[in-house]
């Protein structure tokens, strides 16, 4: 009897790791078009993944005596540790985890270009960078159409204006490979 219970046992946790493997694309490579330039993430975890981009972002310019005064278009690299929450709830209520399609939490940074603009004639030197969290969502389609939105606060440095402010970052373009992982479409 007990041999009996003990590979009923054994049966039920492989089915269930079998049903709850890894959630998250193993890699993937996207065109960003929004803010022009490329993106790489790839799996850290079950649900863990780092996601790169570089290219041009828009952007707060901490460097302004008014912060606020103005947006920017810099050349930036970014990174992200994106923990997606909801993979499962997503899966019960029938819709897609494909490309990571799901809500997030992540601490951020970004370093932004230094040379790339002129503030009042004057060609700024400094490496502008910050360090925040966002919460937000990606969601990808069975075409590779893809998008992603986030918000949070970090705090910026390397200007006289440094401090906390707020970050919003928008991807919206195409995942051109991918690498698939124990998910469906």
């Amino acid at each position: 009897m007990q041999r009996i219970i003990l590979i009923a046992m054994l049966f039920c946790s492989i089915q269930i790791t079998a049903q709850f493997g890894k959630n998250c694309e193993l890699r993937q490579f996207k065109i960003n078009i929004f803010n022009p330039g490329v993106e790489y993430e790839m799996a850290l975890g079950v649900n863990t993944t780092f996601d790169i981009k570089a290219g041009l972002q828009v952007a707060l310019d901490p460097a302004e005596p008014d912060i606020y005064n103005e947006l920017g278009f810099f050349p930036a690299i970014a990174g992200q540790y994106r923990y997606y929450y909801n993979f499962e709830k997503r899966q019960r209520n029938r819709r897609q985890i494909y490309g990571n399609s799901a809500n997030y939490i992540a601490p951020a940074a970004a370093i932004f270009i230094p040379g790339s603009r002129t503030i009042n004639n004057v060609l700024v030197k400094d490496v502008v960078t910050y360090a925040g969290a966002v919460t937000g969502l990606q969601r990808s389609y069975d075409s590779g159409f893809n998008f992603s939105v986030d918000v949070g606060a970090a705090y910026y440095f390397g200007t006289s204006t440094e401090g906390i402010y707020p970050i919003a970052n928008i991807s919206i373009g195409w995942i051109v490979s991918e690498k698939r992982w124990c998910v469906g479409k």
